[in-house]
């Protein structure tokens, strides 16, 4: 049976390359960006070179009546959906003291990183509780969330409040679910090389070089890809509410 996956924000970045990375392991997927434009079209195009089907799947991820049926449509294209990548993420509307930080960034934050997470993930849970499952088929949710779940970044309190809420979701739902044999996993990016963080790559890489990181370099988003696709594929047998944390050793303690 082909595994069909929904991954949330994937025109490009992060989800782009978790896609990708599913592609190249079968899956067939359902892509979703914000809107139906160019960017998601050409993301769709750029999947479908991989052999697998492919199909758009515009909607805002903080908008839970775009929910509705969204599974079900999902499978009368490509078959029963077997895995979901909570990959949709935003920054801050502007870094700085977190005694500036305003209720509209704050809000943004928490609906689109912790809101949606913990709704779409509840939605798709109830999709699968519904409906007969075969027990070979592997069955999940990878909830991209981030280092700053752990780690304070000062210039962006609202974003790692977000972050931290969502890792927290993680742990509830893989808690619930594992009964229902569906893992649950957060796979906690750090210094990735991404447009979101295009502005201050540069200043992280030269932190990365000086010591910051145990590996002396920023990540790429295909590396996320490759481990959101050994999850989702089945390939760490027998686990379960874990976190894996993509950030080359940056929280390891030292002295």
């Amino acid at each position: 049976m082909t595994q069909v996956a929904l991954v949330t924000g994937a025109s490009r970045g992060i989800g782009l390359a978790v896609a990708e990375a599913l592609a190249k392991e079968g899956f067939s997927l359902a892509v979703n960006g914000l809107a139906d434009d160019d960017e998601l079209a050409a993301a769709v195009r750029h999947l479908s070179a991989f052999g697998v089907a492919v199909m758009p799947l515009p909607f805002d991820v903080t908008k839970q009546e775009s929910y509705k049926d969204i599974f079900s449509k999902i499978e009368v294209q490509l078959g029963p959906v077997t895995t979901l990548v909570n990959n949709a993420g935003v920054g801050v509307m502007q870094r700085g003291d977190l005694l500036d930080v305003s209720p509209e960034s704050w809000d943004r934050c928490l609906a689109v990183n912790a809101k949606a997470v913990f709704f779409l993930s509840q939605a798709f849970a109830r999709y699968l509780l519904a409906r007969p499952r075969s027990a070979e088929v592997f069955h999940s949710i990878v909830n991209i969330t981030s280092s700053n779940a752990v780690a304070v970044a000062t210039a962006r309190s609202e974003y790692c409040a977000s972050k931290a809420a969502a890792a927290m979701v993680s742990k509830t739902l893989a808690v619930r679910l594992g009964a229902e044999n569906i893992a649950v996993y957060d796979v906690q990016p750090g210094l990735i090389a991404t447009e979101m963080t295009a502005p201050v790559i540069e200043h992280y890489r030269k932190r990365a070089a000086d010591g910051l990181t145990l590996f002396p370099r920023v990540g790429q988003p295909a590396e996320i890809g490759r481990i959101v696709a050994a999850l989702a594929a089945g390939n760490l047998p027998y686990t379960t509410g874990q976190v894996i944390s993509a950030d080359a050793g940056m929280l390891v303690p030292r002295f």
